[in-house]
């Protein structure tokens, strides 16, 4: 891919999914200084001429999700105040998207209010994958790119070869994501109807909708957090007769008890993607990682020729499977040389 006066930066969040983008364009990463002052304040300096230059800052808003921001929306600032022609934030995972609507009184549609400060902050595009609910677009006031990892997914279960396949959706919410997945692998679709009285806590699961009795069930959601849902339902799957039991998401939060929960869990495999990096701490036997790296360098690419990006999903995908990591250097290297397997 040609990059000429294309600009890669990257903020601290996920460094390997930066390198792995800049070698898929093969584009050294900008050279960019990130540090804290004493008191925490992020100090952030841009170590090269920006001026006409089609910046592309890649940076999820993963945890810690205050601090990712703000090292974002400083980015910005320095790339405006640099005469940059055109700032596009790269936000593989778009954190707050579950705060998206009002539910009680006097509570914030915290979504909303990140998207006003992105742009104001003076970004002039925004590139995301699966976001939570596709109407989270809509928050902006500037073009939205939203790319879907289904594609990359479902490459990688249908060459796993799996026979007798059923896709799940673990509640009625996320049932047209998997039906959008089931139709990646041409199979058949189930739903899970649950109650839920608090956030990640399932209290009831009423039943199963669809067909599963001695089929292989492929449990599919945009994330997952503290995978209390995953593992509810795949034990509810087992009981209701399934032969085995995958997980697939596109972030891998993996909050609180998550990993333990799914390292115990009846799971074959749970299949992610590197859109949040995952320490090794919390790698484990069960857990596939892919990368979405060549997605975002192609999309990237086609905004800075002013393609068509939905032109993207016409054409073969090719999941790639990558290990732990080995380290990711510090925030002051921003070479791709070395870019993680």
């Amino acid at each position: 891919m040609s990059g000429d006066g294309m600009k890669l930066l990257a903020g601290t969040a996920n460094v390997a999914l930066a390198r792995r983008v800049a070698n898929a364009l093969d584009l050294p990463l900008s050279e960019v200084w990130l540090s804290r002052y004493p008191d925490g304040e992020i100090e952030v300096r841009i170590d090269e001429s920006v001026r006409g230059a089609d910046c592309f800052i890649l940076q999820p808003t993963c945890t810690p999700s205050a601090d990712n921001l703000m090292e974002m929306l400083i980015l910005i600032d320095a790339l405006r105040r640099a005469s940059a022609a055109r700032i596009t934030t790269v936000i593989p995972y778009f954190g707050y998207a579950r705060q998206d609507r009002k539910v009680k009184a006097r509570e914030p549609i915290t979504a909303r209010l990140i998207a006003n400060v992105i742009e104001r902050a003076g970004a002039d595009r925004v590139l995301c994958i699966d976001l939570h609910t596709g109407q989270l677009g809509g928050f902006f006031n500037l073009p939205v790119d939203h790319l879907t990892a289904r594609d990359i997914l479902g490459d990688y279960f249908r060459r796993k070869g799996l026979e007798n396949v059923v896709v799940v959706s673990p509640d009625i919410g996320g049932s047209k994501r998997a039906r959008e997945f089931a139709q990646v692998i041409g199979a058949p679709l189930a739903v899970i109807d649950k109650r839920r009285d608090k956030p990640n806590q399932v209290s009831e699961v009423v039943h199963v909708i669809g067909k599963v009795y001695r089929r292989t069930a492929i449990v599919v959601d945009d994330m997952v957090d503290t995978a209390g849902t995953l593992v509810t339902a795949a034990h509810t799957l087992l009981k209701r007769g399934v032969t085995s039991v995958y997980a697939c998401c596109t972030h891998p939060v993996l909050s609180g008890p998550a990993v333990q929960r799914l390292s115990t869990s009846p799971f074959e495999e749970v299949v992610v993607t590197d859109t949040i990096p995952i320490p090794s701490a919390k790698w484990f036997d069960k857990l596939r990682v892919l990368t979405v790296a060549p997605l975002l360098a192609q999309a990237s690419q086609r905004i800075h020729t002013n393609s068509s990006v939905s032109e993207l999903y016409d054409q073969p995908v090719t999941a790639e499977l990558i290990g732990p990591p080995i380290g990711v250097g510090s925030p002051r290297e921003r070479k791709p040389a070395s870019v993680e397997p």
